[in-house]
């Protein structure tokens, strides 16, 4: 398998299994209708999970672009790379965002709120405050990015290193990772932490025939975006000071 379709596959399946348990949570009819946000924010953990075990062995597992920003910028990763990795974690979002409203297309349609339609596939402020919902998105992609470059290369970094790679189970402190941003500071803006997570499946969003839904809420889309940028220069920068 290619760097290329390990991060679209990885990311795909992401993106599917994320979308789709919002979709299991918010859309009427569904079976885990109503669940609340620790069904959602443990699922998207299990994403990571499932989304590394595909992708790593491979080409490392980014599955965000601000990961793979971050990686470079911390001299980790090649910058000729970035495009070729950032085309496919794109490919990948539009995949499974796809995907998941194939699956759940009976219960689009007989959903009334239009608002839990497009938390299907985008993020949205609990509270429309644009500073504080930036804000909300740097800090968590920091502390995502932050904490993956001391997992890079399977082991906790340090004076003594501490290996993590058993295997499959190798994935879970990034699945761990992601599971406590959600649980923590995922209430604020539903911690999109990925570009790719939020834009894409937006703009699935906008073309899909959808009974029934909103508009896409362009003038909050850049904060989904723009905040993972901005935490993963950040950590970058804090991490080759102190390395």
């Amino acid at each position: 398998m290619t760097e290329f379709f390990a991060e679209f596959l990885g990311t795909a399946v992401l993106l599917l299994l994320g979308g789709g348990v919002v979709a299991n949570v918010l859309l009427e009819g569904t079976k885990g209708n109503n669940a609340g946000l620790m069904v959602i924010a443990t699922a998207w953990g299990l994403a990571v999970f499932i989304g590394v075990i595909i992708a790593g062995p491979t080409s490392g597992a980014h599955l965000n672009p601000a990961v793979t920003l971050t990686l470079a910028m911390a001299g980790k990763f090649p910058w000729v790379k970035v495009p070729l990795f950032l085309l496919a974690q794109f490919l990948g979002a539009f995949a499974g965002a796809f995907l998941v409203w194939l699956i759940h297309m009976d219960h689009f349609k007989i959903t009334r709120d239009p608002d839990a339609k497009m938390a299907v596939f985008c993020t949205s402020p609990a509270i429309r405050n644009y500073p504080l919902n930036l804000l909300s998105e740097v800090i968590g992609t920091f502390i995502l990015v932050f904490v993956v470059l001391f997992i890079k290369d399977g082991e906790f970094k340090g004076d003594h290193p501490v290996p993590i790679g058993l295997g499959s189970v190798g994935a879970l402190p990034v699945a761990f990772l992601v599971w406590g941003i959600g649980l923590s500071l995922g209430g604020t803006t539903g911690y999109a932490i990925n570009p790719v997570r939020d834009l894409c499946p937006r703009i699935l969003h906008f073309i899909l025939p959808i009974p029934g839904k909103r508009d896409s809420d362009w003038s909050y889309s850049w904060i989904p975006v723009l905040g993972p940028c901005i935490g993963a220069v950040l950590a970058a920068g804090l991490f080759r000071i102190l390395n």
